[in-house]
């Protein structure tokens, strides 16, 4: 995550710090309490779940405008 935060300074996931899990072989990156309540990124490493995070993170944002 630091590497990915430090190559991305700017992205949701630097800026928000989410909480990464694994689950199942998979990881979670989680901001929030729940997967359905909050924003998450799911992928095969930490990279691909924080990529997955800052899309679904700026999304949200702009549905919300």
């Amino acid at each position: 995550m630091e590497l990915y935060c430090k190559e991305h300074p700017r992205s949701p996931s630097a800026v928000r710090r989410p909480r990464i899990m694994i689950r199942g072989g998979s990881c979670v990156a989680l901001l929030g309490s729940t997967l359905e309540d909050g924003i998450a990124g799911i992928g095969g490493s930490v990279e691909e779940a924080l990529r997955a995070f800052d899309l679904h993170y700026l999304e949200s944002v702009r549905s919300h405008r």
